[in-house]
């Protein structure tokens, strides 16, 4: 029987070219590597799971390459040294986890490591994931060595709270910022990753699971393996949602409809049935929010793009908004964050919600009765 490997490990990057959403860094890191300008001490900083420790893999793997290709930035794969890396079993490149190894001792034994020159290779590299988790005495301890390495010693760290770094360390370092990445491009990988594992699984499905991992690629491979074993044949969009516990879009569609239509025994009808679902008001507040948010988007062709779903669902948004003036939209989302803000705290959520849905559900008649006022005033000032 195979042992299963998960997306994450399966999938990881073993090039520059393949880490996603990190062009600012890896196209830095190769123009260095080309021009011979490499620092010895670099910070790798941002969100979990958008590939900071798999960039400091891949430039370990590089440097220590017998045969590299593309100008020196790509390893061959096929060296002793590239394999020892494949294998885990090289004695030169050390991955160090600071959150378990984070006393004055362990730095020490870090600090005698570096005086021992590589076995093969050029260079010795220290990969210190989670460096933020190290005590300001085990920083102190690795001061020095981190200041005036010798010239093979050259030192990786990854953290995710850049502030918790002392600023002596953050003056040492080369400093990479990694972003999230765009929802398009972790899109763009599951399809890839459906294709190869023959897994059948709908476009908006996984727009969603893009959009609940929030940029960060190693979660949406986590949320796609965990949906690729729950559900068999075709994976629709529908079955996704229940799974993650996501409120159905449709619902949201639904409710624009009868507030739009002045529908309240509906739209109070719908929101008992969300909850009677188990979704809780500040759920369906906050997917309501991000609903008219981008319906207020597709009113112009520019900020469409700034939607981050599907072309069908785009659609679906376009549609919609012609059923909606700009002045409910923008009066809606102004009444649905002061409702967010005052959900915490109020003694009766579901009440709040329904009184904030009635006075959307008649704001069309409050702005037209404003206008015709306006209109008034202006006619008696021209008297």
């Amino acid at each position: 029987m195979s042992t299963f490997v998960v997306s994450a490990r399966k999938y990881r990057p073993s090039s520059f070219d393949e880490v996603l959403g990190q062009e600012q860094v890896t196209n830095t890191l190769k123009n260095a590597i080309q021009n011979d300008q490499l620092a010895h001490a670099f910070l790798f900083t941002g969100p979990r799971g958008v590939g900071k420790t798999s960039t400091a893999r891949i430039l370990a793997k590089v440097l220590n390459c017998e045969d590299r290709k593309e100008n020196g930035t790509l390893a061959c794969g096929s060296c002793n040294s590239c394999k020892a890396m494949e294998d885990t079993a090289s004695f030169n490149i050390i991955e160090l986890d600071a959150a378990s190894n984070n006393s004055v001792e362990h730095m020490r034994m870090l600090n005698e490591q570096v005086r021992f020159r590589p076995q093969e290779g050029q260079y010795k590299i220290f990969i210190i994931d989670e460096v933020h988790m190290l005590s300001n005495a085990s920083f102190n301890a690795f001061l020095k060595t981190l200041e005036e390495p010798p010239e093979y010693a050259i030192f990786i760290l990854a953290t995710t709270e850049k502030h918790k770094i002392l600023p002596t360390i953050l003056s040492r370092c080369q400093l990479f910022d990694f972003r999230r990445i765009p929802i398009s491009e972790i899109v763009k990988q599951l399809e890839l990753i459906a294709k190869k594992e023959n897994i059948d699984i709908d476009h908006d499905a996984m727009h969603l699971i893009a959009q609940k991992s929030d940029g960060a690629m190693r979660d949406s491979l986590s949320i796609f393996d965990k949906i690729a074993s729950t559900f068999k044949g075709k994976i629709a969009y529908k079955e996704v949602a229940t799974s993650l516990n996501l409120l159905d879009y449709d619902y949201f569609f639904k409710a624009i409809d009868h507030l739009v239509q002045e529908d309240l025994t509906g739209i109070y009808l719908l929101y008992d049935e969300i909850v009677r679902n188990g979704f809780d008001a500040e759920a369906f507040v906050a997917g309501l929010t991000a609903h008219l948010r981008d319906i207020l988007m597709t009113k112009a062709p520019e900020t469409t793009e700034l939607i981050q779903s599907s072309e069908d669902q785009k659609k679906r948004y376009k549609d919609q908004s012609k059923l909606c003036s700009q002045s409910f939209l923008i009066s809606s989302l102004d009444l649905l964050t002061d409702t967010a803000i005052n959900l915490p705290r109020a003694s009766n959520k579901h009440l709040l919600v329904e009184v904030a849905l009635a006075k959307m559900a008649y704001l069309n008649r409050q702005i037209e009765e404003g206008s015709d006022q306006k209109k008034k005033s202006i006619s008696l000032q021209a008297f």
